[in-house]
């Protein structure tokens, strides 16, 4: 009989959108703030370091005790992505998750939550996503959807 892995680990891969640009640009001022987010909560830094990629985009990687996050940011694009694995199955990754997101103060997030090493159901395997908008941002797109709503009735009329 073969033995079922459990979880080993705690995956969180997180897309910001709409980020504040001043401090995408700031590297200095987001290694110093990530360093002591994760010194903060609890979390073991064993190597640190930052890399310009390209121009307006660098990313930065963290090796823990705990597992490692990686960034990627795109200062054009106002766009970052994390990537957060806790190699305990009790990890709470979403801690780091928050810290980002009052560092970066998007628009909108998207999470995709992954257990790694359950091999139990294909259920177990699936991933859990969730999208959540800023309410400044919600009130805007509610707005526009109401813009367009009113022109497509007014173009009706109109015919």
């Amino acid at each position: 009989m073969i033995e079922l892995l459990k979880i080993i680990a705690r995956h969180l891969t997180i897309d910001m959108y709409n980020c504040k640009t001043k401090k995408l640009s700031d590297t200095e001022l987001l290694q110093n703030t990530l360093r002591d987010k994760l010194k903060d909560s609890g979390f073991s830094i064993l190597k640190f370091d930052a890399q310009a990629m390209e121009e307006g985009h660098f990313a930065i990687m963290a090796l823990l005790g705990e597992g490692h996050l990686t960034i990627h940011a795109y200062t054009e694009l106002k766009y970052v992505a994390a990537d957060v694995f806790l190699c305990n199955q009790d990890a709470e990754p979403e801690r780091v998750f928050k810290a980002l997101r009052s560092f970066f103060k998007p628009d909108k997030t998207k999470t995709t939550y992954l257990k790694r090493g359950d091999f139990g159901t294909v259920k177990d395997m699936k991933p859990k996503i969730k999208t959540k908008v800023a309410p400044l941002r919600r009130i805007h797109n509610t707005g526009a959807r109401v813009i367009r709503l009113l022109a497509h009735r007014k173009n009706q009329q109109s015919r």
